[in-house]
Formats: C-alpha cells, sequence, structure tokens
C-alpha cells in the first residue's frame, strides 16, 4: 500500500501556492508601477497644456494691444489683420507666462517656441516634471520624469464683411455673441472694443 494522506497533500500544494503568491505579488508590483509612471506622465501633460495656454493667452493680449494702436494710428487696413490674427511675435512675456504655469504644476519648460497651425498662429511647449516616478520593480524610475509637450493656438473670433472699408466704419460679428461690433477709425474709442477674449479664442491644437 503507498503511503500518502493529508501532510503529503498539502506537502505537494505548497510550493504551488509560494509560486502563484509570487506571481500575484510581482503583478501587483508591475501594476502599481504602471500607475506611478502613469501619473507622472499625467502631471507633465497638464503642465505643458498650461504652459502653451499661457503663452497665447498674453499674447493674445499683445494682440488686443496691438489692435488698438493700429487703430488709432490709422493705418489704413493694418489693423484688420491685427484683427486676423497677424501680429503674434516671439517676446519674453510669453515665455515668462508659461514658465510660471509649468512651475505652478511642479514642472518646468524644457521647450519653448512659436508655431502656426492651419494658418493660426500659437506656441509650442514642453514640459518636464520637478519629480521623478518614483522608486519602483522596473529599473531607472527613480531617476526618471516625465515629460510632455503641447501646443495652443490662437484663433481671431471675429469675422468683417468682405466689402468692409477699413478706413471707414466696419461692422463685424463675433462669435457667441448676438449683437454685432462696429469699429469706426475716425471715432474709435478703446470701450468700444470687447475683451480680447471676445476677439481671440485660445485652446489648444488637435
Amino acid at each position: 500500500m503507498t503511503p500518502g494522506g493529508p501532510d503529503k497533500d498539502r506537502g505537494s500544494t505548497l510550493p504551488l501556492y509560494i509560486w502563484v503568491t509570487g506571481i500575484l505579488l510581482f503583478a501587483a508590483l508591475a501594476f502599481f508601477a504602471f500607475a506611478q509612471a502613469a501619473s507622472a506622465r499625467n502631471g507633465a501633460q497638464t503642465a505643458a497644456d498650461a504652459a502653451a495656454l499661457a503663452a497665447a493667452q498674453e499674447s493674445r493680449d499683445e494682440l488686443l494691444e496691438g489692435l488698438v494702436d493700429a487703430i488709432e494710428a490709422g493705418e489704413g487696413d493694418e489693423w484688420l489683420d491685427w484683427l486676423d490674427g497677424i501680429g503674434v511675435t516671439p517676446n519674453s512675456e510669453a515665455r515668462a507666462a508659461a514658465e510660471a504655469l509649468a512651475a505652478e504644476n511642479d514642472s518646468g519648460v524644457t521647450g519653448f517656441e512659436p508655431t502656426e497651425v492651419n494658418g493660426y498662429p500659437g506656441y509650442w511647449a514642453e514640459a518636464t516634471t520637478n519629480y521623478t516616478v518614483g522608486d519602483s520593480i522596473i529599473p531607472g524610475t527613480e531617476t526618471k520624469h516625465a515629460k510632455a509637450e503641447a501646443t495652443a493656438v490662437i484663433k481671431p473670433r471675429c469675422k468683417p464683411a468682405e466689402s468692409a472699408d477699413p478706413e471707414k466704419a466696419v461692422e463685424f460679428t463675433c462669435d457667441g455673441s448676438e449683437e454685432p461690433i462696429e469699429i469706426d477709425p475716425d471715432d474709435f474709442e478703446l470701450g468700444d472694443l470687447p475683451d480680447a477674449a471676445d476677439l481671440f479664442a485660445v485652446h489648444l491644437a488637435d
């Protein structure tokens, strides 16, 4: 008769139990590592989005100032170019705005430049987290920083009639506005213009 019994069964299943437990523990640690990496990437993407948007919003304010100056100067149709978003130039204020928003998200701007998307001006920004992914079972994550990039575009929201004469009163409509806006270069006051956000939309490029 072959010796056997419950004790032998328990002895044969113990290695299998240890092996399965080890596999489950490794899977849990691997999942945690990927979650850490995903969290860091999300943080970097949030910082990049914020940086690009901040730069574009800063330049949107510049567009409004340029538009006002062009209207008051009375230099032909130049002010209509500003209304179309033509006139954005790289400036230190845009970079500073991008860096400030990235810093608020515990990241730094590691890449920055003006760009153009479908004919519209904008800014491209790359952000890198100040923090690392953290310790995990994957070697090197304790020193790895997450990085992401984003592009924000400045798009005009207002359009004058094609037959508009820039040296006379020009009526134009803006997205989201029920009433048309009229600008007369010969009788212009700053209050005639809406806010920059009403004239130019700022959004992330698709």
